[in-house]
């Protein structure tokens, strides 16, 4: 899953991003408003983090912007928003949530609730109920970040995992290169390189069988059964 943060204090960003990336997400960082929003137009996100107190403008507008469809969003306007904020008062937690962000995290945090809140908004965005994925043999335990097939278990890289998981999000269905490569890695990744080619490749020997099959001409398909 591809995540932005908007977030102007470098420190805490990118101790937030290497926390994220860690777990295993595509991990961009905005500065101010003003980036969040070149970033928002060219790719597709999952969730965005959003810090109320920005230099260009506040998160609430930010948020308001993006529901009302006043600002370009190529993931559309019902991006997960996930607020984070030192303002913690319960005025400030209900305009938040009016202005249509789904969550609200009040800082300092710790990054276990982080990756919990991460967690939730992002099963809530694919319809899920549950951390835990299955597709025919093929389990996924998203919040302990492990795989197995039948009884045996899987050692994923970040990457294979994220590709795994994107695939049992929507089973039976054709998920382009392109596609995967907007979701599971970041801004800096290749549009050129064979790294999408190359990692379901290695995913498809560590899953055996034929459980993840090529489309020729359109991209990945993992079979329901």
């Amino acid at each position: 899953m591809r995540l932005l943060v908007v977030e102007d204090e470098e420190d805490l960003a990118e101790a937030v991003r290497l926390g994220l990336v860690r777990a295993g997400y595509a991990v961009d960082v905005a500065g101010d408003a003003a980036q969040a929003y070149d970033r928002l137009a060219v790719n597709a996100y999952d969730l965005m983090l959003l810090d109320i107190n920005l230099p260009d403008a506040d998160g609430f507008s930010v948020c308001h912007a993006i529901r009302r469809g006043e600002v370009p969003v190529e993931g559309g306007s019902d991006l997960r928003v996930l607020m984070l904020t030192a303002r913690g008062s319960l005025h400030d937690r209900v305009r938040g949530l009016d202005e249509g962000a789904d969550d609200y995290l009040v800082k300092p945090f710790a990054l276990a609730e982080l990756l919990a809140r991460v967690r939730a908004l992002l099963r809530r965005d694919t319809g899920g109920g549950t951390a835990v994925l299955e597709v025919g043999e093929i389990r996924l335990d998203v919040a302990r970040h492990e795989a197995s097939v039948g009884e045996q278990a899987l050692h994923l890289t970040p990457k294979e995992f994220g590709v795994l998981e994107y695939l049992m999000t929507r089973p039976g269905n054709v998920v382009s290169a392109e596609e995967l490569l907007e979701h599971v890695w970041d801004e800096n990744a290749d549009p050129f390189t064979q790294t999408v080619r190359v990692t379901v490749g290695t995913l498809r020997r560590k899953l055996g069988g034929e459980s993840i099959e090529t489309v020729v001409g359109r991209g990945y398909r993992l079979k329901e059964a």
